[in-house]
């Protein structure tokens, strides 16, 4: 589970608290792929670096300051007002589409003929995924084909589950305001590509389309939230939880340029959802929608003989 443990333990700054939770917990989005899948019985191994740049959780933040977090951080109770509720938007909107930086490894394998499948590590989020290549000649069988297109349609699943932020901070406000979310994604990118030289003796060129699926289970849990009712009287304002799910459609471009099965991958995606309606305390609610961003760049090594060329 990805945890947002209120806004901050000495509350520096709100962004400062969500920038660290958005690299343990960032969605893996980056398109990386080309049509052609890893060659039957071989591996390929890679590092990507790379950002997350959301539109809507950024403008969501803009309202939140530093000296009103600490302002807040040091009361003996809190009263529910406009601050409270402009903090709880932006958590929620990060939860959504974290924003900064990433960073991944992950190893792929050729199953059989114009199938490949792959792990991923990114920044605290399990990734799997398939391919299935449709268009192209088989990869690694023959090396002297004047074919130069590749088409393939994937799969891939995310799953996060992440403590890290209870680590590493002592936040004040969870007792006022702890805010919880968890989140799983499928994404399913449609990739054509342009080889250089015969089966990308010197890597590609790609583009192609995305849809990717979010399913968010989110929490709002009052610790010492108040909100006065008649006659000045204290009330504790109650807790929720929601579950909710968005799509985003994207597109992308990605390049793969080396020889002797070593390359850099150069990549940039862009994604558009409206992302929904969403429940806050006192039964308000709020809607968003943005454009997400994702530039990656990485190392790729391919190894093994492969079985085609075995035989």
């Amino acid at each position: 589970m990805c945890r947002v443990l209120g806004f901050g333990r000495s509350a520096r700054s709100l962004s400062f608290v969500l920038l660290a939770l958005l690299v343990s917990c960032s969605a893996p989005r980056s398109v990386i792929h080309s049509g052609r899948v890893t060659p039957h019985g071989e591996f390929k191994v890679g590092a990507n670096f790379g950002g997350n740049v959301a539109t809507e959780p950024i403008s969501q933040l803009k309202d939140v300051t530093e000296d009103a977090i600490e302002a807040l951080a040091n009361r003996d109770s809190v009263y529910y007002d406009g601050f409270v509720k402009s903090a709880t938007k932006a958590a929620i909107a990060y939860s959504l589409d974290p924003v900064g930086p990433t960073f991944d490894f992950y190893v792929r394998y050729g199953v059989v003929p114009r199938v490949d499948v792959g792990y991923k590590y990114a920044s605290g989020v399990h990734v799997l995924d398939a391919m299935y290549q449709f268009l192209g000649p088989v990869a690694g069988v023959s090396k002297s084909s004047n074919e130069r297109w590749y088409g393939s349609l994937g799969l891939q699943y995310a799953g996060q589950s992440s403590d890290i932020l209870s680590k590493i901070f002592l936040d004040k406000l969870a007792p006022v305001l702890e805010f919880t979310a968890k989140r799983r994604d499928v994404l399913v990118p449609l990739v054509f590509s342009r080889s250089f030289g015969a089966d990308e003796e010197f890597g590609n060129i790609s583009f192609g389309l995305a849809y990717n699926h979010t399913f968010v289970e989110y929490g709002l849990i009052p610790g010492r939230l108040y909100e006065k009712v008649g006659g000045g009287k204290a009330v504790q304002i109650e807790g929720l939880t929601r579950k909710e799910s968005f799509p985003s459609y994207g597109l992308f471009v990605n390049a793969k340029v080396g020889a002797r099965r070593i390359f850099l991958l150069p990549a940039l995606s862009m994604f558009y959802q409206k992302y929904g309606t969403y429940e806050l305390l006192k039964a308000e609610r709020v809607e968003f929608s943005g454009i997400t961003i994702v530039p990656s760049l990485g190392v790729q090594i391919g190894l093994g003989q492969g079985k085609a060329a075995r035989r």
